[in-house]
């Protein structure tokens, strides 16, 4: 039997890249839990297990940053333990993006095996002619983000050579406004400079976090998609300033790259009865008929 994934209904042809995009794990040392109330260890457990279960071979599994809530060395090394067998079972490269809660020396020694320097961690990945490319919006000492002018210059240089298949940056704090007043503070300064840089490049989409709810939207022409947080989402369902954190709603983002457009797939984690109506076995049914049959089997209405 074909795999899925592998077999051709609509106009498409089938997504040249697939990414796993996860975000804001906040892991602490010891599994304290997070605020006296989360347990983002089992979160995070949760989350993977429930990306594994999709079956995907992703092209990379990024994590836009907030790793550890404290920057703990433990904290890095318990993240490490939880992904990394993961990532070989899925046999993908994982890349990690640095968020405001992280410790940019304990992050490069503990996690990445660097030089445990203030340097902002940054760094590209071919993907088969797909480049990612990671910048570090932290500042330490504060919560806001920022991008200082040499990482930007940086960031000019590899730009000035396209890639095949273009380029997508992942970073942290989102060049997006929010609804919710307080991250109007710990938004990303001075975004004008990014617009600059940016414009005319193969950039075709920024991956980031931060918020800790999905949300999507433009930056300088180019799209723009947060992944929610896996240790505890926003509750939206609230007015704006009373927005706070449950310890509901987490999910992650399938990223499929095609030739003229990215789609970001939010997948939640939960535990639900799901129905069966559809299997692998029904997409080989349907790959046996031809278009005309499969509309007909399908797509007419019989009520």
């Amino acid at each position: 039997m074909a795999p899925a994934a592998s077999v051709r209904f609509g106009q498409y042809p089938p997504a040249r890249r697939t990414l796993l995009h996860l975000s804001d794990t906040h892991l602490l040392a010891g599994n304290a839990p997070l605020g006296g109330r989360y347990d983002t260890a089992a979160n995070l457990s949760r989350t993977l297990a429930a990306a594994e279960a999709t079956g995907i071979r992703p092209d990379a599994i990024v994590f836009t940053g907030d790793l550890t809530d404290l920057g703990e060395p433990e904290a890095y090394a318990r993240l490490r333990a939880a992904v990394e067998p993961v990532a070989e079972r899925m046999g993908a490269p994982v890349v990690w993006v640095a968020g405001n809660h992280d410790e940019r020396p304990a992050m490069r020694r503990d996690l990445l095996g660097l030089e445990p320097t203030h340097e902002p961690v940054t760094g590209v990945w071919d993907l088969g002619g797909l480049r990612l490319v990671g910048l570090d919006s932290s500042v330490p000492g504060w919560h806001h983000g920022d991008l200082d002018h040499a990482q930007l210059g940086w960031l000019r240089h590899v730009l000035a050579t396209p890639a095949p298949l273009g380029t997508i940056l992942v970073m942290h704090h989102p060049p997006l406004p929010s609804h919710i007043p307080f991250f109007d503070i710990l938004e990303l300064r001075d975004q004008g400079r990014l617009a600059e840089v940016i414009a005319g490049s193969d950039v075709r989409a920024i991956l980031a976090g931060h918020l800790h709810y999905s949300t999507s939207g433009t930056f300088a022409g180019v799209p723009v998609s947060v992944a929610a947080a896996s240790c505890y989402t926003m509750n939206l369902a609230r007015a704006a300033v009373e927005v706070n954190g449950m310890d509901a709603g987490q999910s992650f983002h399938l990223v499929h790259v095609y030739d003229d457009t990215i789609t970001h797939a939010v997948v939640p984690v939960v535990e639900a009865p799901t129905a069966d109506v559809f299997s692998a076995e029904w997409v080989e049914r349907m790959s046996r008929l031809t278009p005309e049959e499969r509309l007909e089997a399908f797509s007419r209405k019989r009520h």
